[in-house]
């Protein structure tokens, strides 16, 4: 189901602060640095994308996994969704050719299996106070809105002061890869490229 209002607006704040601050760099995205951007997003296309496969972007920002994708030699018929106007605002003006919509996952509404891949790159690791139920759904969405496969990557809740933070959701990959379990029994997870983070992948 979508976020409330004020879990929506609370994000938005938080994000839209953060581009004032930053202007189109990976710090108004709430990454460190533009190289950890790009190791999550080495990690994502691992799933084994293919030229001109169709891809959905949850929480994509400005839209710069697309322009990754395309820099590793594999373009993608890139769709891009984000509850940030003022991000989407700066992704149309960096990116013309992707489509970009605002909303979250469940706004957006994709029709089952729409797209060869769905993704997210750290859209999830707002808390919401909720015991990741909604994380939980996003990805069962997802899942059911892809042809080939889903990637994404969680805050990795091993991590004692990731899991102590009070504004940060994070998981254990086991209870991600149980729950997935429920749906496909062919997936994986990666670690070890980053003290707190997980990226995981499922495939059809």
């Amino acid at each position: 189901m979508p976020l409330d209002k004020t879990q929506r607006q609370r994000i938005i704040s938080s994000y839209n602060s953060a581009f004032l601050r930053n202007g189109y760099h990976p710090n108004a995205l709430l990454w460190s640095s533009k190289e950890v951007q790009e190791l999550r997003f080495e990690k994502l296309a691992q799933i084994g994308f293919e030229k001109g496969d169709s891809v959905l972007d949850v929480g994509c920002g400005f839209g710069d996994f697309s322009a990754y994708l395309s820099k590793q030699g594999t373009p993608v018929d890139f769709t891009g969704i984000d509850l940030s106007e003022s991000l989407l605002k700066e992704g149309r003006s960096q990116y013309p050719e992707v489509v970009f919509h605002q909303g979250d996952l469940f706004d957006f509404n994709p029709k089952q299996k729409s797209y060869d891949y769905v993704t997210l790159s750290g859209t999830l690791n707002n808390k919401l106070n909720d015991e990741g139920t909604y994380a939980y759904q996003v990805i069962e969405r997802m899942w059911q809105s892809c042809r080939k496969g889903v990637a994404f990557n969680l805050l990795d809740a091993r991590h004692e002061w990731t899991a102590g933070r009070w504004d940060l959701q994070s998981f254990y990959p086991d209870d991600i890869m149980e729950f997935i379990g429920q749906f496909s029994d062919n997936s994986e997870v990666i670690t070890g490229y980053l003290h707190n983070d997980f990226t995981v992948l499922i495939r059809r």
